[in-house]
């Protein structure tokens, strides 16, 4: 399970090796304590030994005391035994690369270049080298957003698509690549616009993106009332509760609207948004923690009889 999105600069790690319900009671206070876009707590099992490690990523040096204070009232002694680290940058990216394994959803292969040898004939393959693990479909927000793109593609084939907070690029390079369509995506980080330009040209995607920088909808590009019949957000609950006015607005009537970046305790209060604006919910899966939605437009969706 993970709390946060990665740092696209992380410099210092928190990692502590401790039980299962200390663990998770740990990514959930530190992921309420410090700022979801700063800094990124992850806890997952060691198949090893059965024990649970504790890893929190920050973009800055954090005050190592104030946090083990933070954690005592859970770990009690172990507190002591939290070990903070400096990240070498150059290590970073080589780590998180190399211990990638390609992934599949449907036809879609994210990969990176030491594993092109797994690309088969039909596969539509996107080959991405990130300095994070984040947005190369890895996580379980990306994955899930590729899962309800293919099962979109299996009812029909949407012309326009969107893609907010676009990463790496991976969510429009899918669309792209499956319906030789341009795509419009950005993202308010330019580092982040830059990664994903230099990833559709590596990609031979270069002339299909449209690419932006702003925050939102709020580029000419993406602020088209009722244009896009597939709407990607796949960022977190609380800017997903404020974009939901525009993000809704360029949905087109017959449209998608397939949000991520959700814990599963953020659904009920981002349904409750999108509800006050006319969606219901169609669909929706969790990976890891993790919920994926995918909302149209009208009323609530019919019940089965």
């Amino acid at each position: 399970m993970l709390e946060g999105l990665l740092p696209h600069r992380p410099t210092h790690v928190l990692r502590l090796i401790t039980d299962e319900p200390s663990a998770r009671a740990m990514t959930e206070l530190l992921g309420e304590m410090f700022d979801p876009m700063e800094t990124a707590v992850a806890a997952f099992e060691v198949e090893e030994t059965g024990a649970w490690r504790l890893e929190a990523y920050f973009s800055e040096e954090p005050d190592a005391e104030m946090i083990r204070d933070l954690i005592r009232p859970v770990v009690g002694a172990q507190a002591d035994e939290a070990a903070f680290e400096t990240i070498d940058q150059q290590d970073w990216v080589r780590a998180s690369l190399e211990g990638l394994k390609p992934v599949r959803a449907g036809r879609f292969l994210v990969h990176g270049s030491h594993d092109r040898d797994q690309v088969r004939a039909n596969d539509l393959a996107i080959e991405i080298e990130a300095a994070l693990a984040f947005g190369t479909g890895h996580h379980g927000t990306t994955l899930g957003c590729l899962r309800a793109l293919v099962a979109e593609l299996k009812q029909r084939r949407p012309a326009r698509i969107l893609d907010v907070g676009t990463g790496t690029g991976i969510l429009g390079f899918a669309a792209a690549k499956a319906l030789h369509t341009p795509v419009v995506a950005g993202d308010l980080d330019p580092e982040a616009v830059t990664t994903a330009r230099g990833n559709a040209r590596l990609n031979g995607l270069g002339p299909y993106m449209r690419l932006y920088t702003a925050p939102g909808v709020r580029h000419a590009l993406a602020d088209r009332s009722r244009r896009f019949d597939v709407v990607f957000a796949n960022i977190l609950a609380r800017p997903l509760k404020r974009l939901a006015p525009t993000l809704t607005a360029v949905v087109a009537d017959d449209g998608v609207l397939i949000l991520s970046g959700l814990i599963e305790r953020d659904v009920p209060g981002v349904l409750s948004t999108y509800r006050h604006r006319g969606f219901h919910l169609a669909r929706s899966g969790v990976i890891e923690g993790w919920a994926t939605l995918v909302l149209r437009r009208g009323g609530a969706a019919a019940r089965p009889r």
